[in-house]
């Protein structure tokens, strides 16, 4: 494997939901000048790039995801002065800035769909996807929302449905239309003219649907709680149809006139799927997302066999990446278990590929509580009865900066826009920079090895033979510097291993617990419950 490889192959990305990072103007709302007040603690985690949710003007019907203008940003969060101090401060910093691109949809009030909704003969019409009732007065098929209930609004001023999959207030824009991509490409290229070092690209494989809109099947095959009322239905017409990929090839021709930048696709969708937007000639995303670490389930033979599966499917060339936790999902150490959340970022940052961290899951930030007066997501709202599943306010909540009132997230006498969870005062940044054995320090010993290490950042990887359903081993080689062997325990219970067929006397380059250092044998292992152990093999 070569030597040499991008920023964004070897690097680490950083999720920030603004809402909820830092909030410096009283408003309990987190803001851009939060972000650059906290830069110096991003670059002390070692990561590369910081990926901003949406900041773009909006109504907020869906927190940012419905943009009513792609080329400025929302007063809540700034100015556009702040957004260029901002990309300034971090670009000195060696700090990378991603922002998050929501192309499949606008919001009702974006210019553009004003227009389109004024009248049936408008220029930007067709633009949005319209269509004529059925003649019982219904929508035009039987396509469901993301959020619950049709994915068809009326116009009463038209008397035509507009088509959107997610909140009523987010028209879906129509990718048949030839001046629709172009009019996209002109709002990127007004951000990598302004020097942001790439996008994550929200629902990238949602962006073309079918032309006659055929009605979509019953889904068969069963379905989880999590995909709620959406669930019912396959969706062969509305995701994965074949000419996107030329829509994506083309988004990527233009981040690819503009030196060291990076395309990041949002794909939910199988091994076999998810490779496609790789691009046949490697023209499409440079990562389309992974998150199958994030649906798996939590044992080490099923994450292994996603591992291994994501290896072998990989095209040659394609670089892969991992994610464990995003605004959408619940929190990592609320799904592994607070006590095997150290295992977890372990597993996070050795596996070969770019790994995409969340804020907080450095200090083991758990799901919050959110009262039913503060629920404020959208698929909550609109289905009540799976708010506790379905809902993604809870791992939306504030940042824990110290035990302060409000967390540190805003100031005392101000109710922030989500309650802070409850362990804050036990689980904060203060607290934990203070403690040599925190998870946080932790974390960044992790990262601190990580970077200094090739074999980890860019070497290749084999899974490791060993015994126990709880166990998962791995290496990482390079060909000019040290190799590692990690090995994982997902059980509570200690383990005593053999695994002298990899090596004989090695040494412990880092444990979870940060206890265990010096020279061990790995013919007499000894893994306790929980624990990771990453061992340098020379």
């Amino acid at each position: 494997m070569t030597t040499e490889s991008k920023w964004w192959q070897h690097g680490i990305v950083y999720q920030i939901y603004p809402r909820s990072y830092q909030d410096t103007n009283g408003d309990g709302v987190g803001d851009l000048f939060g972000i650059i007040q906290r830069l110096d603690y991003l670059k002390s985690l070692n990561i590369d790039a910081i990926w901003i949710s949406p900041i773009f003007p909006s109504p907020m019907h869906d927190f940012g995801y419905d943009v009513a203008d792609y080329t400025d940003i929302h007063p809540m969060f700034g100015t556009l002065a702040d957004f260029d101090k901002l990309l300034a401060e971090a670009h000195q910093r060696d700090l990378k800035i991603l922002l998050d691109l929501v192309p499949n949809h606008t919001s009702d009030e974006h210019a553009w769909f004003v227009e389109s909704r004024s009248s049936r003969d408008n220029p930007k019409r067709d633009w949005y996807i319209w269509r004529d009732p059925k003649p019982d007065g219904s929508p035009p098929n039987n396509w469901l929302s993301f959020f619950g209930g049709p994915a068809w609004t009326l116009d009463q001023t038209t008397g035509q449905y507009y088509l959107h999959q997610f909140v009523t207030q987010q028209p879906e824009l129509n990718y048949r239309h030839p001046e629709v991509l172009p009019a996209m490409l002109d709002c990127m290229r007004f951000w990598l003219d302004r020097g942001v070092d790439g996008f994550r690209v929200d629902v990238i494989w949602l962006m073309i649907k079918d032309e006659q809109l055929r009605d979509e099947p019953p889904n068969q095959s069963g379905t989880s709680v999590q995909m709620g009322e959406y669930g019912k239905l396959n969706h062969i017409y509305t995701k994965d149809l074949p000419e996107v990929h030329g829509l994506i090839k083309q988004m990527r021709t233009l981040v690819d006139e503009y030196d060291d930048r990076v395309m990041i696709g949002e794909i939910y969708e199988p091994f076999e799927v998810l490779v496609q937007y790789y691009g046949k000639q490697a023209d499409e995303c440079h990562l389309p997302f992974n998150f199958h670490l994030i649906i798996s389930e939590w044992d080490a033979v099923a994450v292994r066999q996603r591992v291994e599966e994501y290896e072998a499917h990989l095209p040659e060339g394609a670089w892969p990446n991992w994610v464990l936790g995003n605004h959408d999902q619940h929190r990592v150490a609320t799904r592994t278990g607070y006590e095997q959340a150290r295992m977890a970022n372990m597993l996070l940052l050795t596996l070969r590929g770019t790994p995409t961290c969340y804020y907080g899951d450095e200090l083991g930030m758990e799901d919050g509580y959110i009262p039913p007066e503060f629920i404020q997501d959208p698929p909550a709202l609109n289905q009540p009865e799976l708010a506790d599943v379905i809902g993604r306010d809870p791992e939306r909540t504030p940042m824990q900066w110290d035990d302060t009132t409000n967390a540190g997230f805003t100031v005392e006498g101000v109710t922030s826009w989500l309650p802070v969870t409850e362990n804050y005062k036990t689980r904060n940044v203060a607290l934990q920079l203070s403690d040599s054995n925190s998870m946080l320090s932790y974390f960044q010993q992790l990262t601190t090895l990580r970077r200094a290490e090739p074999a980890l950042n860019r070497g290749d990887y084999a899974t490791v033979k060993i015994v126990g359903d709880d166990l998962f081993a791995y290496r990482r080689d390079h060909a000019e510097r040290d190799s590692f062997l990690i090995v994982l325990n997902f059980g509570a219970s200690k383990h005593q291993l053999d695994l002298s067929h990899v090596g004989q006397h090695v040494q412990i380059a880092l444990s979870t617990d940060l206890q265990r250092t010096g020279e061990v044998d790995l013919a007499t292992l000894t893994l306790h419950g929980n624990e990771g152990l990453v061992l340098r093999l020379g």
